[in-house]
């Protein structure tokens, strides 16, 4: 009973108390009957915005922080004020680079900025990344409420903070900006972290939406050309299964974006569709409840090929990987006579035009359908493999055989070695590069 002359104790009573409301579903029952039903839903809402000049003190972009209390944490659209903080994680090569103009930029603005470079390698993608920078945090003594992490990197970079973030105090924010292409328009739109683990790919990991990305294309001009051809493949994959018209960009000025490092016009509207393109299929399943995903185009052989490559000593990036997965399953797509020779020469000669690898030292048949089973099992016993149906378009199967998966291997093989593509052969590209009279 509330005491009478007290206002704080009079208001008591109106407190939610137990048995007052209820839950969502059964009321009551559980007091009854001991059986309680908990029902709740997590709303996702984060920012992917284009930036120009993101590191000129004069663009307020990258301080902008946590809106008060919202739920769940949104982006402000107010910067960070003189005297407030920030704790920045950043690829090591990408601090060498850029680490003077990162450091200008949060001083001009009065922002005490703690900067923690990451050697953040697939080699090293693991676990001891996670700890490390968790303990950066720690000592940084992080207010998860108002101090968002600001991750600055490639995609190992970004899925390490993710995951580091997602696991400190339960969720801490984090603003992603990627610096490489395959970053910019894969790793970093997405809400899932990982670090690998016991030799597997991307095994340990968690969903985590980001609280904002900001993309500025400027990064990528610092990239090496192959670096460019990596995150291309990624691009390449969005056209062959949903964008015929990503694809005719693709097609027709393949050399100019690789030489100008996407920074052209045509390289604008290649990231934007194919970011769109991504995200049509992740926001309504962003927890992959659904397991025929589209975008798991060129991710079915894929893991174990880059593991393989890894342990190999002769490493291959992410989208080169990828890139051999779309090979082998482009050629299937053709022997199901589910896209022409034409079509199938004109995916095979994209990839030679940047100079993507279509095999590699560590394929084998086998080394194919043990990746098969592995992603089956992932899948929850089914395939699940989409294939290529016509340009833009694709279907699901469940029934890839051994003896298919040998039979498109042998003329990848052929193929790959007939237009210099294996990948210890992968050369700079030149100024013009003729199309391929590949074998059928």
């Amino acid at each position: 009973m509330a005491i009478k002359g007290n206002p704080i104790m009079e208001n008591v009573s109106r407190l939610n108390r137990t048995g007052l409301n209820g839950l969502t579903q059964h009321g009551t029952d559980g007091l009854q009957t001991g059986s309680f039903q908990v029902v709740a839903q997590q709303p996702i809402n984060y920012t992917i915005e284009e930036v120009e000049g993101l590191l000129d003190p004069a663009n307020k972009t990258l301080l902008r922080g946590v809106v008060p209390d919202s739920f769940p944490s949104l982006l402000s659209a107010a910067p960070a004020q003189p005297g407030e903080r920030r704790l920045v994680a950043i690829d090591d090569n990408v601090y060498r680079l850029y680490g003077k103009q990162i450091h200008q930029y949060f001083s001009v603005n009065g922002v005490s900025a703690t900067i923690v470079p990451l050697p953040t390698m697939e080699a090293n993608k693991d676990f001891e990344l996670v700890f490390e920078l968790a303990r950066r945090m720690e000592e940084f003594k992080l207010n998860r409420r108002k101090e968002p992490i600001i991750a600055i990197g490639g995609g190992v970079c970004l899925d390490v903070c993710g995951l580091a973030a997602n696991l400190y105090r339960r969720n801490t924010p984090v603003i992603k900006v990627p610096t490489t292409l395959m970053a910019a328009i894969d790793a970093s739109i997405g809400i899932k972290t990982a670090v690998n683990f016991d030799n597997r790919k991307n095994k340990l990991g968690t969903y985590c939406p980001p609280l904002g990305v900001f993309i500025d294309r400027s990064f990528l001009r610092s990239l090496d050309p192959r670096n460019i051809s990596n995150g291309a493949a990624e691009i390449l994959k969005m056209a062959c299964i949903k964008d015929e018209d990503l694809f005719n960009v693709l097609d027709e000025h393949a050399e100019q974006l690789r030489s100008s490092s996407f920074q052209d016009k045509e390289a604008s509207v290649a990231m934007r569709r194919s970011i769109q393109g991504m995200l049509e299929e992740l926001e309504p399943n962003l927890w992959e409840h659904v397991l025929c995903r589209l975008v798991d185009y060129g991710h079915t052989f894929s893991p174990e090929i880059e593991m393989a490559a890894l342990t190999h000593g002769d490493e291959l990036l992410h989208g080169e990987a990828v890139n051999i997965d779309m090979a082998l399953t482009t050629q299937m797509s053709y022997a199901r006579q589910l896209i022409t020779l034409e079509q199938r020469n004109q995916v095979l000669n994209i990839m030679k035009r940047f100079r993507l690898p279509m095999w590699h030292a560590v394929c084998h048949p086998s080394l194919f359908i043990k990746g098969l089973t592995d992603t089956t099992k992932a899948r929850d016993g089914q395939q699940r493999v989409p294939l290529m149906a016509g340009i833009g378009n694709a279907i699901f199967v469940n029934d890839i055989t051994h003896a298919e998966i040998r039979s498109a291997a042998c003329v990848l093989l052929a193929i790959a070695q007939q237009a210099d593509q294996v990948h210890s052969n992968v050369v700079p590209v030149r100024s013009a590069t003729p199309a391929l009279q590949l074998v059928a």
